[in-house]
């Protein structure tokens, strides 16, 4: 990936690694096995020996001392639909997981979405787990208006409203979600929110239905009890854990949704 330690180091794309240090790869080593060898403290080298080919279809060995860092995966991939002219300003973005980094990766992607002429947008969040609370508020603060995004309803009694604020940097563009039963959690608040909203329709399948707060209570058999502390629900009052969210527009298995969610943005 740009910008990580191989690539400042100069390793190239297609590059075949051979070596880590005094120690060969082969082909009967597994990747974790690799990967074990790769490791080690931040700001530590490791020597990576990769194969590459010459434009003249000749091979040769070359050697990078790596830093060794923490790597940051981006959680957020975001380009505009190209292919047709008619779908040029359509701006897509997947959503893999909601980690402290999401919301900043997502304002970025809205603003170079829009700087390169998007003026709709796909939010994809199929397969995305989840993840950290604040990031999905965050999130659905950038397309939402103000208004509720969450509200937790807490085993005590007690209950807790997440608002978004106002002028968020996706507000003013059309939007269409994709989920599907891999979408759970944070992508259900996130969801769910825009969908009470009426800020933006789903596209897709039911998503997972995770929906709740769970403390964990390590007993001294080594077995653990867990415990619902709190239970999540949209701003519409409907109860995410073990129901899910429906989608305005069900795709079958195997049917692509992306033109779907085109035809939507198109109305």
């Amino acid at each position: 990936m740009a910008d990580q330690p191989a690539a400042r180091a100069g390793i190239l794309e297609g590059d075949l690694l051979v070596g880590v240090d005094d120690t060969s790869v082969t082909t009967d080593m597994s990747e974790d096995d690799v990967v074990t060898l790769i490791r080690g403290p931040v700001d530590t080298e490791v020597v990576l020996t990769v194969q590459r080919t010459r434009e003249d279809g000749t091979d040769e060995e070359l050697r990078f001392a790596v830093t060794r860092a923490v790597i940051e995966t981006p959680s957020i991939e975001a380009h505009l639909l190209d292919g047709d002219p008619a779908t040029a300003d359509v701006g897509y973005i997947k959503h893999t997981l909601f980690t402290e980094r999401s919301p900043a990766e997502m304002e970025q992607a809205i603003a170079q979405l829009v700087d390169g002429g998007a003026t709709r947008f796909i939010l994809d969040l199929r397969g995305n787990p989840g993840g950290i609370l604040d990031s999905a508020i965050a999130i659905a603060d950038m397309w939402l208006d103000g208004g509720v995004v969450l509200t937790e309803k807490r085993a005590d009694g007690a209950e807790q409203q997440y608002s978004a604020t106002t002028g968020g940097p996706g507000v003013d563009y059309p939007l269409v979600v994709i989920v599907d039963g891999g979408s759970a959690s944070a992508s259900e608040i996130v969801a769910g929110a825009l969908q009470d909203a009426g800020r933006a329709e789903l596209v897709g399948s039911q998503t997972f239905g995770k929906g709740s707060v769970q403390l964990i209570h390590q007993l001294s058999d080594e077995s653990s009890l867990h415990v619902t502390a709190a239970e999540w629900f949209t701003p519409g009052g409907h109860q995410l854990s073990g129901q899910g969210l429906t989608p305005d527009r069900v795709v079958d298995d195997g049917v692509d949704p992306v033109p779907i969610a085109i035809e939507l943005l198109s109305k």
